[in-house]
């Protein structure tokens, strides 16, 4: 009798389980599912955990609140933060910000933010000021990515030298064949012609030149950034590894499916661990 009654429950529980709705699911680099918890072991080990975000998706934003605190708890005052979405000529900005200087109205004012961050940054921006951590603006300023997508990368040697200090020093390497560049150009179908990645590349280049510039022996670097720019463990990744090819670097991909039950082939190889949701998943905000 307990027998079966054992096996009834197990087929309830089955059944249960099999109808829940899951809001995402984790994958190793393998392909296979794996628990938060062994991401988060992994995330403890590296020098550079780059978290890969869809920018519009709220369980990608929850997550990375997540591990910011997780990580916290184990790293201390020696984690840093930084953001693709704070460009580096803002960085007085975010210093005075986090320093209690400005009021939030100001910082708004003088900061160039994306639409959403109040629901999706802040949260991380906040939490280093009530911490007292650093929070690095490690992207190039737009304006330069734009120099580059419409005249080049050789362009960039005419700006003020002043201005050069918010860019990778010049002139950084690029490498077409990369995946992350080829694909850009592929789906392109030739609209902006190289420049398109190159223009992609300045942002990688300057992105990993700022985490490397301030991440200190026995730091931990958390960065987020657009999935695009560490997929496959290229674009950020190959320009830390140019200068740095001892780093311990963690990649955190991000994706949608229509089923999150299992990794489709397609996304396997998207980082060391692959955050995959619903592709019906509400969205953050719309740009």
């Amino acid at each position: 009798m307990q027998k079966l009654i054992f096996m009834a429950v197990a087929a309830i529980v089955l059944v249960a389980f099999k109808s829940d709705k899951s809001a995402y699911m984790i994958f190793d680099k393998d392909g296979k599912a794996c628990q938060y918890a062994k991401m988060l072991e992994a995330a403890k080990e590296a020098d550079v955990v780059l978290f890969g975000e869809q920018h519009d998706n709220p369980i990608n934003h929850w997550l990375e609140q997540e591990l910011t605190r997780d990580l916290y708890e184990y790293r201390k005052e020696k984690l840093v933060l930084g953001a693709e979405m704070f460009e580096a000529d803002d960085q007085v900005v975010v210093n005075e910000y986090l320093g209690g200087l400005l009021t939030e109205k100001t910082f708004k004012d003088e900061c160039k933010l994306w639409t959403n961050f109040p629901s999706d940054y802040k949260p991380m921006l906040d939490f280093a000021k009530n911490k007292k951590l650093r929070f690095i603006a490690t992207n190039v300023p737009r304006r330069y990515a734009n120099l580059v997508y419409t005249k080049g990368l050789e362009k960039l040697d005419s700006i003020e030298p002043e201005a050069k200090k918010w860019i990778a020093p010049l002139p950084i390497a690029y490498d077409k064949s990369l995946k992350c560049y080829a694909d850009i150009f592929a789906a392109a179908k030739g609209h902006g012609g190289e420049n398109l990645p190159k223009s992609q590349a300045i942002k990688d280049a300057t992105m990993a030149y700022f985490i490397l510039k301030n991440l200190s022996p026995g730091e931990s670097f958390l960065h987020y950034n657009g999935s695009y720019h560490s997929d496959h463990h290229t674009a950020i990744v190959w320009y830390l590894k140019q200068s740095r090819p001892d780093l311990k670097i963690l990649t955190i991909g991000s994706t949608e499916q229509e089923a999150v039950s299992d990794l489709d082939k397609e996304n396997e190889g998207l980082g060391d661990f692959i955050l995959v949701t619903p592709s019906s998943m509400s969205k953050s905000y719309r740009p």
